[in-house]
């Protein structure tokens, strides 16, 4: 992927190209790392990095373009709290102008301004309607202060609703072929059951769910360990 200076070419081209590049980035992973890359040349920022969450779980880091972001995002994660979770619980943007001297999170604020971060932007990334789960957060740092102005911010936004989707189609393809990889174990541990005790599917299956019920554990790792191991746990 080859990512063109948006000071070469008007911004709904470079913007078209950004879609493209996203669709075709492939995974999660790659998705991620294409936003930080893109953020880098789009913005007038020194650091970027993507933190991902998924409902009723914890942060994670998912990509950054400097191990200062990576410190960045564990101060807020560790201590949920700070601009990075704001913008992820309440599904808004964060600007802080400058970290020596922002009063909202003082504690994490002063750490960050001692690591030569002075300006930050947290942008949330969403699906769908205001009321949808947040994604992830797209976070901006700079080592100067007041250093994102109003057309860095447009930027942003735009960056953020182009990565939100191609997030989201990624994470919807990783859980389809899960589901399908799922749906081929149990399977191939159903007609293990149904060779081994000659009973016909619907009573194989029947054995599988109660094992995962009785012990506590997801069908489809119930039929992997049925198909390493010729065993039920």
């Amino acid at each position: 992927m080859t990512l063109i200076d948006p000071g070469q070419e008007d911004a709904a081209t470079t913007f078209a190209r950004l879609a493209v590049d996203l669709h075709e980035a492939g995974g999660v992973e790659e998705t991620v790392d294409a936003v930080v890359q893109f953020a880098l040349q789009a913005l007038d920022c020194t650091y970027a990095g993507v933190a991902l969450s998924s409902r009723g779980s914890r942060a994670e880091i998912a990509a950054v373009t400097d191990p200062l972001v990576s410190d960045v995002f564990e101060l807020q994660i560790s201590s949920q709290t700070g601009p990075l979770m704001t913008a992820l619980r309440d599904r808004t943007p964060v600007l802080i102008r400058d970290t020596a001297l922002d009063e909202r999170w003082p504690e994490w604020a002063a750490k960050v301004a001692e690591l030569g971060v002075r300006s930050v932007f947290d942008v949330p990334l969403t699906t769908g309607n205001p009321r949808t789960w947040t994604v992830g957060v797209l976070g901006l740092y700079s080592p100067d202060p007041d250093a994102f102005g109003p057309d860095d911010e447009a930027v942003a936004h735009i960056l953020a609703r182009h990565a939100s989707v191609a997030l989201a189609s990624a994470r919807n393809e990783a859980a389809l072929a899960q589901a399908v990889d799922a749906r081929k174990l149990v399977g191939q541990a159903m007609g293990i059951l149904m060779e081994r005790f000659d009973i016909d599917g619907d009573r194989a299956f029947a054995v599988l769910r109660r094992y995962s019920q009785d012990t506590n554990t997801k069908l489809r790792d119930v039929a992997q360990q049925l198909i390493d191991t010729r065993k039920l746990p």
